[in-house]
């Protein structure tokens, strides 16, 4: 039998199994994978060639994460959060890197050391949120969108730290300079094209090959591949996981974005699997006993100080206190760049390899306590809001004025996808509308509804909107954490006055939707029920109703071609 292929289906198989068992116990996914890892690392069956075969695969999934984000954002996206984002990107860098080589010094270590280490504590890891937030299906609300933006800013400044440290093998700081300087220049030149090609260019190719999903599939990998190996030559100088994202920029404009994602995603979801195995196998931590206290103590760090710099930064722009809560506590983990940051140093010899070992260990720690931290931001936020006020500025308004709204309308919290077919099933003049997505939030405006830019389960949220005083509740919110928080706000109306709304809910599962009704849900809305009644209720007697069909295409034609881009 061929030794890599025996050992990467050893890999796959014992991550299914602990993913499995971790999901019976209800645990976050991720955590399953990283002790893949670590068991697999100890036992030390892994031959080199299927080690590097996994690091290679390892890259794939990485990429295409990147590549589907990127197709997420869009060009006006960047404009909406650009700000935000970069404001906490330079505000955390700078405060955590400054507090954290305070901290690494007290701790006794020199201060060449203490700056890698401190520099590698500031950078969070993208692929861990991303990963997490979509399981969520968080990363279209507003502290989601400002969290990329936001990693994606560090990405770029690690990248640039590490060309840096890189060209420290030769030349003097001039060298240095031209070096950072010609991979900027490269950088945003490659950005406009990116824009000119996604704007002119890809929208006619994809639709084109819209026609052939097989065809739209493999063009699709190939420029997400294509691009990252480009960018990633010695020539541009930047990752391959910077090449995804453009490459997924590229497409965001395309009406075929959401077509490549479903497609791509299953194909993401392995190789991310790989990549988190092979974040495990790097635990190989020696002389524990010398690092445990420093590892404590940084970890610590980490989870608790890193998120407290990152509310207040988010607090001072005027972010109110759950977004700004959601955001922070994203963040409370180390970067796959802080290790590759600390393999540089340790090759410069700048670092020792008990200093690698430091932040592997930090890393594992608060990748497992982040994991729980997103997975359980709910409740979280339940038990400390009390405390959070601190935070958030008087004026909090986050970027979007709200409308006063009439009592006694109907309310449909989420309005993308599937609340957009409802929102047009109902008079405008009787309708609000609560949504966290900020562009879908500033169509709606333009469109002259009703609209709240917030997140529903917010108390502040429910009393601008009069819950209370609402007789119908529609609610597509695909969280389900966040909807038995609305069910128990709704709940609670109706044993004080019995003046509580109607509650129509959102279930992705048949399980899901059972808990939703054991909550008191008035009527589950299960897409793929509703589909198939659909297509049931055109068919009369054995044959197709023709002329029922013919309206309802026209008006699913009206809303596929028609609908504005922000909606679609």
């Amino acid at each position: 039998m061929n030794v890599a292929f025996f050992d990467i289906t050893l890999v796959v198989v014992v991550a299914a199994v602990l993913g499995i068992i971790a999901r019976y116990l209800r645990q976050p996914t991720i955590v399953a994978y990283l002790i893949t890892g670590i068991l697999i690392a100890a036992f030390g069956t892994m031959a080199e060639d299927s080690r590097h075969t996994l690091d290679v695969m390892a890259t794939f999934g990485t990429t295409l994460l990147l590549f589907l984000i990127g197709l997420e954002m869009r060009f006006d996206y960047i404009k909406t959060i650009g700000r935000s984002a970069l404001l906490t990107a330079i505000g955390q860098i700078v405060i955590t890197s400054i507090v954290g080589f305070g901290i690494v010094r007290l701790l006794g270590f020199d201060i060449v050391r203490s700056l890698y280490i401190a520099f590698a504590l500031t950078f969070s890891s993208t692929i861990v949120v991303v990963k997490l937030l979509s399981e969520k299906r968080e990363l279209q609300s507003l502290y989601g969108r400002i969290v990329v933006g936001f990693l994606i800013i560090q990405d770029i400044v690690a990248i640039f730290v590490m060309i840096f440290l890189g060209s420290l093998h030769g030349g003097g700081a001039s060298s240095h300079i031209v070096a950072i300087s010609g991979t900027l220049i490269k950088g945003i030149l490659l950005l406009a094209i990116v824009y000119f090609l996604s704007r002119k260019v890809f929208p006619w190719i994809f639709d084109k090959l819209a026609t052939s999903p097989e065809l739209l599939f493999i063009t699709s990998i190939a420029w997400a591949f294509g691009l990252s190996a480009l960018v990633s030559t010695k020539f541009i100088g930047l990752s391959t996981e910077i090449g995804g994202f453009l490459a997924g920029l590229a497409l965001a404009h395309s009406i075929e974005q959401f077509q490549i994602e479903s497609k791509l995603r299953p194909l993401r979801d392995f190789f991310l699997v790989i990549f988190f195995v092979v974040l495990g196998f790097s635990v190989a931590i020696s002389d524990l006993q010398s690092i445990i206290f420093p590892s404590i103590v940084l970890s610590l760090f980490v989870l608790i100080g890193n998120p407290l710099i990152f509310i207040v930064l988010m607090g001072l722009l005027g972010f109110r206190k759950k977004t700004s809560f959601y955001a922070s506590i994203s963040i409370a983990q180390v970067s796959e760049f802080s290790l590759i940051l600390m393999a540089i140093g340790l090759t410069l010899g700048h670092v020792t390899k008990q200093d690698v070992s430091l932040v592997t260990s930090i890393g594992l720690v608060t990748f497992i306590a982040s994991a729980y931290f997103i997975a359980h931001s709910h409740g979280l936020f339940q038990r400390f809001k009390k405390y959070l006020h601190i935070f958030e500025k008087s004026n909090a308004h986050e970027d979007l004025p709200f409308p006063t709204n009439p009592r006694g309308q109907i309310l449909l919290a989420g309005a993308h996808r599937l609340g957009q077919h409802i929102l047009h099933c109902i008079n405008k003049e009787k309708l609000v509308i609560v949504e966290f997505d900020p562009l879908i939030a500033q169509q709606l405006k333009r469109e002259r509804y009703k609209v709240v830019f917030g997140d529903i389960t917010d108390s502040d949220i429910q009393q601008l909107v009069h819950l209370d005083d609402t007789p119908i509740l529609i609610s597509t919110v695909p969280d389900l954490d966040d909807s038995f928080a609305l069910l128990n706000t709704i709940q609670q109306m109706r044993k004080k006055n019995n003046r509580a709304p109607i509650a129509i809910m959102t279930a992705y599962s048949n399980w899901e939707a059972r808990r939703l009704y054991d909550k008191g849900a008035n009527y589950v809305i299960l897409p793929h029920f509703l589909g198939g009644k659909h297509v049931a209720s055109l068919i009369k007697d054995g044959e197709v109703d023709v002329t029922t069909m013919k309206n309802w295409r026209k008006h699913d034609f009206k809303m596929l071609f028609h609908a504005p881009r922000e909606l679609s």
